[in-house]
């Protein structure tokens, strides 16, 4: 698709220095996914430094009917990130909206913008003696907006849920350039409809997230990590039944690796060493 010279001047002037990337060398990291699976093509990428200069991009690509495909650390599996190789679709990057508005330890709350990556937002919630309980393999590459877009779960959910159940308020920029400020950090809230979660886990359909507030928990003050060599899945959800009676709201994780999964760590990662002294058959 031909987009217009005078549409990519104005974009240009909106976005201003940076904010319009139309080098495609620039742009392939960012047109194939993360496993490789997918790959597709854009004329070029929007990088807002801002909300409103978002909203107004955005504003001008819905009404010439140029389809978006919103971005953040491109680390999914899937390929929801990832233009189609048709080459009409506008990539938009979040990686520039990256400020964390405010952090109020009273009401364990923070505020960030959709391009932090899950890192530094638990960085920032430990700096106020605070967690933020999500936690992923890719933390330092991710963001908080794809966590949103896809409802990231991680190791913690069988104590904190999945990325849906840490969030109170949304700002979202509808496809057509508005905003939809539902930026909220009330707990009791009991008005009307509960329209962020419309967007969140929606993969950017009906909406670009540009600013979350999420909840904090307090930091648990001693953590211990133990592994178990189990002969199959019946006997990990026997032992699984047992630390919650034993542990409560006090066991936040519970992981199975199958023995094939620990044999790779050992064949491909320098250093690694077994768990326990011998090979056993089934999980652990």
């Amino acid at each position: 698709m031909a987009i217009a010279p005078d549409l990519v001047a104005r974009l240009r002037d909106i976005l201003g220095p940076g904010g319009l990337v139309e080098d495609q060398d620039d742009l392939a990291p960012r047109l194939t996914d993360m496993r490789g699976r997918y790959t597709g093509k854009t004329p070029f990428a929007l990088r807002p430094a801002t909300v409103d200069a978002l909203s107004q991009a955005m504003a001008l690509l819905y009404a010439a009917g140029i389809p978006m495909v919103p971005q953040g650390g491109n680390t999914g599996l899937v390929g929801g990130a990832t233009p189609d190789e048709r080459g009409g679709e506008v990539l938009i990057l979040t990686d520039r909206l990256k400020a964390v508005r405010a952090v109020d330890p009273a009401g364990d709350t923070i505020t960030v913008e959709a391009g932090c990556t899950l890192a530094q937002v638990q960085a920032a919630a430990a700096a106020a003696d605070r967690l933020y309980p999500v936690s992923l393999a890719s933390e330092g590459t991710c963001t908080i907006g794809g966590n949103l877009a896809t409802n990231a779960g991680g190791i913690h959910v069988l104590r904190y849920g999945n990325t849906r159940e840490q969030v109170l308020g949304l700002e979202v920029v509808l496809p057509d350039g508005r905003l939809w400020d539902g930026l909220r950090a009330l707990r009791k809230d009991n008005t009307g409809y509960d329209l962020k979660h419309l967007f969140i886990g929606a993969e950017g359909t009906l909406g670009i997230i540009t600013a979350a507030t999420l909840r904090l928990w307090q930091r648990p003050r001693v953590q211990g990590v133990g592994f178990a060599a189990l002969p199959d899945v019946t006997g990990a959800i026997t032992l699984l039944g047992r630390l919650r009676q034993a542990a409560g709201e006090g066991l936040t994780a519970f992981e199975l690796l199958p023995e094939i999964g620990i044999g790779f760590v050992l064949d491909h990662l320098p250093g690694a060493k077994r768990p326990w002294r011998r090979s056993r058959p089934g999980m652990s």
